[in-house]
C-alpha cells in the first residue's frame, strides 16, 4: 500500500500529526506547504482542504482525513500498542478524551483567530483581537496544568496529550511563560523534547522558536 501522506508546514500543527505517525512507526511521505504563501503548494492544499489547514492527509486508499485529533484517534485504533491514548475501558480514556477535545475545541481556535485577527475582525479591531485571544489562552493553559497529573498529563502513562503540550508549549505565550507559570506542563514539555523518537522531527519543526 501506499505510504500516508502528510501535507504540512513547519513550525505548525501538522507536527501533532506527524508524531503521532511516528510513535506508530506508520510510514509516511510529507509536503511542505505554506498555507500563506500563493503558489501550487498552497493551491494544492486547498483543493484537498478547502479550510487550507495543515495537516491535511492523504490515506493509502486516497481518501482524505484532517483535524489532529481526528487523526490520533484513527491511528490509536489502527495501532493501539503506540498507546497514543489509554485502551476503551482504561478509567484514564475519558479524562484523556476530555482534554485532547479541550485543546481542539478551546485552546486551538485562539491561535486560528489570534494569528490572522484582520481576517475576522478588519485591521482596525486586529491588535485588540489579539490582545484578548492571547489572555484567553493563558486562562486556558492555567486550566489545562490543573488537569495534568504528572508527571505526564495522564500520571505515570504517556500519551498523545504530551504531544501536544510540548509542541503548543512553542507556540505564544511560548516556553518561558510555561516554565513560570505552568511547571507541570513545562516538565511534560521538555521530557516530550528528551524522547530519542522524535528528535529529528522536533529539530526541524520547532528549533527556529524562541523560548520568549
Amino acid at each position: 500500500m501506499k505510504p500516508w501522506h502528510v501535507l504540512g508546514c513547519v513550525g505548525c500543527g501538522s507536527a501533532i500529526a506527524e508524531a503521532a505517525l511516528t510513535l506508530a512507526g506508520i510510514e509516511y511521505t510529507r509536503e511542505e506547504t505554506n498555507y500563506d504563501e500563493p503558489g501550487p503548494a498552497r493551491d494544492r492544499l486547498f483543493a484537498l482542504n478547502p479550510l487550507g489547514q495543515v495537516p491535511t492527509i492523504v490515506l493509502p486508499d486516497g481518501s482524505l482525513m484532517t483535524e489532529t485529533a481526528a487523526i490520533a484517534i484513527h491511528i490509536d485504533e489502527l495501532v493501539p500498542a503506540a498507546g497514543l491514548l489509554p485502551k476503551p475501558g482504561d478509567p484514564l480514556r475519558p479524562h484523556a478524551l476530555r482534554w485532547l477535545l479541550f485543546f481542539i475545541g478551546s485552546i486551538y481556535p485562539t491561535f486560528t483567530y489570534g494569528d490572522h485577527p484582520a481576517r475576522f475582525v478588519g485591521e482596525d479591531a486586529a491588535p485588540k483581537l489579539l490582545e484578548g485571544t492571547q489572555a484567553y489562552r493563558k486562562k486556558l493553559w492555567l486550566q489545562y496544568e490543573g488537569a495534568a497529573k504528572g508527571p505526564w498529563f495522564l500520571g505515570d502513562q504517556r500519551s498523545i496529550l504530551d504531544v501536544y503540550v510540548s509542541a503548543a508549549s512553542h507556540w505564544r505565550p511560548r516556553r518561558n511563560w510555561f516554565r513560570d507559570n505552568t511547571p507541570k506542563l513545562h516538565a511534560i514539555a521538555t521530557a516530550v523534547d528528551a524522547d530519542p523518537r522524535l528528535a529529528t522531527l522536533w529539530k526541524r519543526e520547532f528549533s527556529g522558536y524562541s523560548p520568549e
